[in-house]
């Protein structure tokens, strides 16, 4: 079982080789120049930032935009793929969105991508409208970058409490 923290110190300069690492098994299916990897600084100002192993092999970002939880990114390291590791990440960050009060966990990610929007729906996110402040706030950042020049991309939530009590 993979064991999810929270990130220290020590563990933000490991964050962006492992994004940038990440990244590039986007080039295996023709997606290259995406925007660069956040450094530590930007690492540090997030709500929270979750890591699975010592040192890192993978991380979850959760910053809460106008009032909403929204996890801004979920790497693993190319070597430590397909063995949980995302999955406990994701299950960690469902879980500190719920411990903060929150009912659901938004996120964006790329539709037609087999480890994005696959992936998560697999975890209970569901595709939504842009319709929030904070996923409106997240549509305009996206605009500005450029990022759906790289393909189709999606908004998902995941409800974090029982619908029926």
């Amino acid at each position: 079982m993979t064991e999810v923290r929270w990130a220290t110190g020590d563990d933000l300069p490991h964050l962006p080789e492992i994004e940038r690492a990440a990244d590039g098994i986007f080039a295996d299916i023709g997606i290259t120049g995406l925007p660069p990897a956040a450094g530590p600084a930007e690492f540090a100002g997030a709500d929270a930032v979750l890591v699975a192993g010592e040192p890192p092999i993978g991380f979850a970002r959760l910053d809460v935009i106008e009032g909403e939880p929204y996890l801004s990114q979920l790497s693993v390291h190319p070597s430590a793929m397909r063995q949980g590791v995302g999955s406990a990440l994701l299950e960690s960050a469902a879980g500190w969105a719920r411990a903060q009060g929150y009912d659901s966990l938004a996120l964006a990610t790329f539709r037609d991508v087999a480890w994005n929007a696959p992936f998560y729906a697999r975890h209970g996110f569901v595709e939504v409208e842009a319709d929030t402040p904070a996923l409106l706030a997240v549509a305009r950042h996206e605009h500005e970058l450029g990022i759906a020049r790289f393909g189709a991309r999606v908004v998902m939530r995941r409800a974090l409490t029982d619908p029926s009590g």
